[in-house]
C-alpha cells in the first residue's frame, strides 16, 4: 500500500522554471552567452552550481570556486526578486485540490525539490500547510539524479521508500525516484520521462486512486 506522496516543485505543482530562465538568461548574457529554451532544458532538475557549470560551459568559461560562488548568488538574488510576485492562482490546475484529496486519504505529503527557495514559493502559493515535510536544496549535499532528497523525504516522512511515489517532470528526477526504490508518476513529455511508471501530462491528470496499481 502506498503511504506517501513526494512532489516535485517545478512543473509539478506551479511553474517558476520560467524565472529561473529568465535568471540564468540574464547572468549568461553577461557572459556574451545567449541562453535559448534548448539550453534551459539541461538546467531542469539540477543544483544551481551545476546549472552555473553548464551555463559557463556554453562561452567556455573558466572560473575560480569563489567566482563562481558569487554568480549563484546573484543569479539567486534575482530569482527570489521574480519569485515574490508569484501568487496562489498560479499554480496549476487541480493541484490543490488534489493535496487537500491526499490529506482525507490519510496519505503523507512531502514537497522535494533541488530549488534553495522551494519553501518560500509554496508559502506564497498558499499550501504549506497542506505539507507534512519540506526537503529543499539547502538539505543535501548530491542533487538528482542521486536519490538523496527523496530517501531523506521518507525518513522525514517516516515512511519506508517503497510506500512513496514521487511526482516528477524532470528524467533526472525520474532516475532519482526509482533509485530511491519509489515509484515514479512522470509529469509531461513521454519522450523524457519514459522510464517512470507512469506518464501523464499534468500532475492533477493522475487519479489519487490508482496510487496502489503501481
Amino acid at each position: 500500500m502506498i503511504e506517501a506522496v513526494i512532489f516535485d516543485l517545478d512543473g509539478v505543482i506551479v511553474d517558476t522554471a520560467h524565472y529561473h530562465y529568465i535568471a540564468w538568461k540574464r547572468l549568461a548574457s553577461e557572459f556574451g552567452i545567449t541562453l535559448t529554451p534548448a539550453h534551459n532544458e539541461l538546467l531542469k532538475g539540477v543544483s544551481r552550481m551545476r546549472s552555473l557549470e553548464i551555463v559557463l560551459s556554453l562561452g567556455n568559461i573558466q572560473l575560480s570556486d569563489s567566482e563562481k560562488e558569487a554568480l549563484a548568488d546573484k543569479k539567486n538574488k534575482w530569482f527570489i526578486e521574480y519569485i515574490e510576485s508569484v501568487r496562489p492562482e498560479e499554480i496549476f490546475p487541480g493541484v490543490k485540490e488534489m493535496l487537500v484529496d491526499c490529506r482525507k486519504k490519510n496519505l503523507k505529503v512531502a514537497l522535494a525539490s533541488s530549488s534553495k527557495n522551494a519553501p518560500r514559493v509554496i508559502e506564497l502559493l498558499g499550501v504549506a500547510n497542506l505539507f507534512d515535510t519540506m526537503v529543499d536544496g539547502t538539505m543535501i549535499t548530491h542533487t538528482k539524479p542521486d536519490p538523496e532528497i527523496f530517501l531523506l523525504a521518507a525518513k522525514r516522512l517516516g515512511v519506508s521508500p517503497d510506500k512513496c511515489v514521487v511526482f516528477e517532470d524532470a528524467e533526472a528526477g525520474v532516475v532519482a525516484a526509482l533509485a530511491a526504490g519509489m515509484k515514479c508518476v512522470g509529469v509531461g513529455s513521454p519522450d523524457q520521462l519514459r522510464r517512470a511508471n507512469v506518464i501523464v501530462k499534468q500532475t492533477s491528470d493522475f487519479n489519487l486512486s490508482n496510487l496502489d496499481k503501481l
